[in-house]
Parts: structure tokens; C-alpha cells; sequence
């Protein structure tokens, strides 16, 4: 189990915020490792690019023990204007 320091050096290793989607961690990951790869921009990437592969397993392995809530009101605090749209914007509730 990493810890909040571990998780956030990962975090800003890889130049992600505090609020990354794991679309934007992959995003991030891939960038980077392209850039600083050994085979593309040579040996002297190595440590950067250990870096870079720890920081992504820190990363990836925090947020598959996540747990997700599948509950309606944690659903809603997640798409607070998704209620809102619904109510004033179905047609089907105008009459």
C-alpha cells in the first residue's frame, strides 16, 4: 500500500493533477514514455524512464484497489446537473 507522498510524487512525475481520470494518467504515460524511451532519445533516459514506469505502476495500482460507489445519490453528487437537465429539459416532463 503506497502512501499520500508516494502517490503524489508519482502523480506529478507523470504531470497529472490531483483530479486525473485514468484516461489522462494512460494519456500522460504513453506521452512521456515516447518521449524519453531509450530507444528514441538514448541512453541517458534510462533513469528517466524507471522513473516514469514506477510512477505509472504507483499510480495504476492505487486506483485499481479503488472502490467505486455505484449508488444512486453517489451517482448524482458525481453528475450533480444530469437530475437538473432531466427535470427542465425532457419533453416529456413539460406537461
Amino acid at each position: 500500500m503506497a502512501t499520500f507522498n508516494t502517490i503524489n510524487e508519482a502523480r506529478e512525475i507523470l504531470g497529472v493533477n490531483e483530479t486525473a481520470t485514468l484516461k489522462e494518467i494512460n494519456r500522460a504515460y504513453k506521452q512521456l514514455s515516447h518521449q524519453y524511451h531509450p530507444d528514441v532519445s538514448g541512453n541517458k533516459s534510462e533513469d528517466t524512464m524507471k522513473k516514469l514506469n514506477q510512477a505509472y505502476k504507483v499510480l495504476m495500482d492505487y486506483v485499481r484497489d479503488y472502490v467505486y460507489s455505484f449508488k444512486e445519490e453517489d451517482i448524482a453528487r458525481t453528475y450533480p446537473l444530469d437530475d437538473h437537465m432531466r427535470r427542465h429539459y425532457d419533453p416529456s416532463n413539460w406537461m
